[in-house]
């Protein structure tokens, strides 16, 4: 977390720079800093961001539900092959806190009541990586980026967007 946190105003800095649809996106994913400017929201909001930047989906990798329709989201979690779900409190905004916090792998919720979706997210990392999986094919740059360039492992081989992206926060 501490590269993310090291990165954030580079990275905000260049979604900023991003024009058409995922430059509206990346600009209403931001505006919850506005309204909330905690580390952990600071965090949620570079991330599914970078998953934008990378003309990848944020919820594919962070899945939102309302406590409400809590049976309507287990069946969709079963069919979730990897992701971290975020259960909220029914009539929540998004800058309230979650009811539930957790990791899924094929399927099953493999982790829960974790504390924020960074923690998810790095949590989620390392069981891919431990459990030696492939990325998720629909988030196969937002990994790279975790990998390549917060953790530098295997950092000499990037993908063409990854690389851009890279040379965009060392300028």
């Amino acid at each position: 977390m501490a590269q993310l946190d090291n990165n954030t105003t580079k990275l905000t800095k260049v979604f900023r720079n991003k024009g058409g649809t995922s430059g509206r996106k990346i600009t209403e994913i931001m505006a919850a800093i506005d309204e909330n400017d905690t580390v952990a929201m600071r965090r949620v909001c570079t991330l599914k961001g970078l998953a934008v930047y990378l003309n990848e989906d944020p919820n594919s990798l962070i899945k939102e539900y309302q406590d409400v329709d809590f049976h309507e989201a287990e069946s969709e979690m079963e069919k979730t092959l990897i992701g971290i779900y975020v259960i909220k409190p029914e009539g929540e905004r998004d800058l309230d806190p979650a009811e539930d916090i957790g990791i899924i792998i094929e399927g099953v919720a493999v982790l829960r009541d974790l504390p924020d979706v960074a923690t998810a997210v790095v949590l989620l990392f390392g069981l891919i990586y431990t459990l030696n999986m492939s990325y998720p094919s629909n988030l196969r740059y937002t990994f790279e980026f975790f990998q390549k360039v917060l953790m530098g492992l295997d950092a000499k081989k990037l993908s063409n967007k990854v690389q851009v992206l890279r040379n965009k926060l060392l300028e």
